[in-house]
């Protein structure tokens, strides 16, 4: 086939499937499977592929039509403008979660410490390093750190960090089991997903993504309640709190916070205008 072919056949199957977008899941599939750019795909459609190229892109369409993410299968993933390697023992970064990235970067300064909960692939604490450097939000001056209570998912956060020479730690904790010191800013993107919807999720969600990082237990919140009621021994005087959650738990959130002593409570809007994002400010009393 040429690549216009295999794109068309993809498509098809991955239809056939039931897989959204398919048409643009066979054509990314094709450009990794190729090691080409969508510019030069656009270029030379007609280019006839190797037989060995062909048959590991049809294996990745037979898979992705298995509901296998795409992400997992290139092993990469997007966020903040970043490439990250991603894979089952983490969740992938979704796009929304990018709203969180962005509000802590505005509030970002030299000299913070800052706390990543529930890290995962180290997406977001890399992505404010990283980023925080560029637009001179942070320097040398910062601390760093996520934890989260998987290995395996520490594992994928330390290639990560490898990857885009980040200046961060991670260190294996239950939340704040194994940490120690106050910080001034502390954000987590945690589960929230409630028990006994996740097997209502997206299949690619319930099947690939790791239960550990959706199952918020019965009602969603366990993860909140635990890290506002705990976050007040480990933020400094005025610290920071941001959370990422779902978009029917503003209400429950920012009523746990405000319970809690937390002040200049504000929630923020994902570009589909959903409620996406929870922050407030705690001083010690």
């Amino acid at each position: 086939m040429n690549l216009s072919e295999a794109v068309r056949a993809g498509t098809e199957y991955l239809s056939r499937a039931g897989v959204a977008d398919a048409q643009t899941d066979a054509r990314l599939l094709l450009e990794w499977t190729m090691g080409i750019t969508r510019t030069e795909y656009a270029l030379d459609p007609l280019r006839v592929m190797e037989a060995e190229k062909e048959q590991v892109y049809l294996e990745y369409i037979r898979k992705r039509g298995r509901r296998i993410p795409l992400q997992h299968l290139t092993g990469e993933q997007e966020f903040m403008g970043l490439s990250f390697h991603v894979g089952p023992d983490v969740l992938i970064p979704r796009q929304d979660t990018e709203l969180l990235a962005e509000e802590a970067l505005k509030a970002l300064k030299p000299g913070m410490d800052v706390l990543d909960l529930c890290t995962g692939s180290g997406c977001i604490l890399i992505s404010l390093e990283r980023l925080g450097k560029e637009r001179k939000a942070a320097d040398e001056t910062n601390s760093f750190i996520g934890s989260d209570v998987s290995q395996a998912a520490l594992e994928v956060a330390e290639r990560n960090k490898a990857r885009h020479h980040a200046n961060v730690s991670f260190i294996k904790s239950d939340l704040f089991e194994n940490l120690e010191g106050r910080y001034d800013m502390i954000l987590s993107n945690p589960p929230y997903i409630r028990t006994d919807v996740i097997g209502e999720l997206e299949e690619e969600v319930r099947r690939y993504d790791p239960i550990l990082a959706l199952d918020g237990r019965e009602d969603g919140l366990f993860f909140y309640r635990e890290i506002i009621c705990r976050a007040k021994a480990h933020l400094k005087n005025g610290g920071l709190l941001f959370f990422e959650i779902g978009c029917d738990q503003r209400e429950a959130v920012t009523d746990l916070m405000r319970k809690n002593g937390y002040r200049e409570i504000h929630a923020g809007k994902d570009l589909a205008g959903l409620d996406r994002i929870v922050t407030g400010r705690y001083d010690i009393s």
